[in-house]
C-alpha cells in the first residue's frame, strides 16, 4: 500500500513549495502539504489518514494551535508516526506539550536526501509491523479497561473549533472522541463503546437527522443517547425532529461549558 505523508508546521526552510512532489518522486508515496491552521489541518488529517505526519517545528508554545491534539484524535482510528524537524529548544517544548505515541525527531538542518532516507527507514518499520498482533493488543486493552473505563462521549461536527472546544470542556472527566463527518459515525460506533453522542444538526454529506436515523435503525446502537448541537435559526425545525426521532435534547450554538456539562450529567449521571 502506498505510503501517505502529511507535511505541516511553521518552519519550511528545508521545504520548497514542491516538497510534496519531491517526496512523491523519491519515495513513491502520496504527499500532501497543509498549513497548521486548525480547520484545514483537522479535515486533512481525518480525510487523508496519513501514515506519517512530517512537522516542521518552530517557536512552539502552549498558546499555539496544538497540531498534536488533532493528530491524537486521528490516532484513535489509524496508527500515525510523527517525524518532527526541530532544533533542540523547539524539540524540548514540543516534547513537553505533546503526548503522541510514535514520534521521531530530526535536526532542523537535515538535508532532503537524509530526510528521504529516514522516511524510508520509518516506512520499513511500518511495513514490518504485524497488523494482526496490533489489533489483538488493541482489543485486549479495551477489554481490560472496560470495567473501569470513563464514560465515552462522541462529538460529531464539521467545525474543528467547535469540536476542540467541547473536548476541552469534557476531557478532564470523560473520554472524548471527535469526528468531522456524519458519514463516519457508524464506523466509530463499531470500534468504540460510546455512551453519549453530541451531533451537529447541519453538516455536509449527511445531516444530523440523517445520522440519527441510521443510529436508530441499527439495533446495536439504537439506545445510545443523542443530543443535537444546533444554531438558533434551526430551533423551530429541530422541534419536528425531536418529536419524530426522540433524541435526548439539543444545545444551542455557540455552546458553553456549563451547557455541555449540565447535559452530560443530566443524561449519564
Amino acid at each position: 500500500m502506498k505510503l501517505k505523508i502529511l507535511i505541516t508546521g511553521k518552519n519550511r526552510k528545508i521545504a520548497s513549495n514542491d516538497l510534496a512532489r519531491h517526496l512523491e518522486k523519491e519515495l513513491v508515496c502520496e504527499a500532501v502539504e497543509c498549513q497548521p491552521l486548525k480547520t484545514q489541518l483537522f479535515n486533512t488529517v481525518y480525510d487523508l489518514r496519513p501514515d506519517i505526519v512530517l512537522i516542521f517545528v518552530k517557536d512552539e508554545d502552549q498558546n499555539d494551535i496544538k497540531i498534536y491534539d488533532v493528530i491524537k484524535e486521528c490516532e484513535k482510528f489509524h496508527p500515525i508516526t510523527v517525524i518532527a524537524v526541530a532544533d533542540e529548544m523547539n524539540r524540548k517544548v514540543f516534547t513537553r506539550n505533546s503526548r503522541l505515541r510514535r514520534i521521531l525527531f530530526l535536526p532542523s538542518d537535515i538535508s532532503l536526501p537524509r530526510l528521504c532516507d529516514r522516511i524510508n527507514e520509518v516506512k520499513r518499520e511500518i511495513d514490518a509491523e504485524n497488523e494482526k498482533t496490533r489489533f489483538v493488543e488493541f482489543n485486549n486493552s479495551e477489554v481490560i479497561e472496560e470495567e473501569n473505563r470513563r464514560k465515552h462521549i462522541l462529538v460529531v461536527d464539521d467545525d474543528p473549533q467547535q469540536l476542540m472546544q467541547i473536548k476541552e470542556h469534557l476531557r478532564d472527566f470523560y473520554e472524548v472522541t471527535l469526528i468531522n463527518s456524519g458519514t463516519k459515525v457508524l464506523k466509530c460506533l463499531e470500534r468504540f463503546s460510546i455512551d453519549l453522542i453530541f451531533l451537529d444538526y447541519l453538516m455536509p454529506e449527511m445531516t444530523g437527522p440523517e445520522v440519527l436515523m441510521r443510529i436508530r435503525d441499527d439495533g446495536r446502537y439504537a439506545d445510545i443517547p443523542v443530543v443535537f448541537l444546533t444554531g438558533v435559526s434551526e430551533k423551530q425545525t429541530i422541534i419536528k425532529t425531536i418529536i419524530e426521532f426522540k433524541p435526548q435534547g439539543y444545545i444551542l450554538k455557540p455552546t458553553t461549558k456549563i451547557d455541555i456539562i449540565t447535559k452530560v450529567i443530566e443524561i449519564l449521571g
